[in-house]
């Protein structure tokens, strides 16, 4: 597959508070949530303007093994700002 010049990666693991650094997360887990589900991603990142596209065949590649599935969202700003926003909405919708 060509990369998709002005899109980023979001993986479930960069939002996942019960992962550590090394196993992917990108925010600190004061901002992260537990165990996000795919579609709670792809809700998040439409709600907030970010024109997701799902592909739920794709595995992260430190965990190979799990078929988590990946976002592309429209790179508008730092990736780790996007994640924060992300995880944010998410806390919302689940009323945390």
């Amino acid at each position: 597959m060509m990369k998709d010049e002005g899109r980023l990666v979001i993986w479930p693991a960069y939002l996942d508070k019960d992962r550590t650094r090394a196993e992917g997360r990108i925010i600190s887990k004061k901002s992260a949530v537990s165990k996000p589900e795919f579609d709670e991603i792809f809700k998040a990142a439409s709600s907030l303007g970010f024109s997701p596209i799902p592909e739920t065949d794709k595995s992260y590649p430190r965990s190979w093994w799990e078929k988590s599935g990946r976002i592309m969202i429209n790179n508008t700003e730092a990736k780790n700002d996007s994640v924060r926003k992300i995880a944010a909405e998410i806390k919302k919708i689940r009323g945390n």
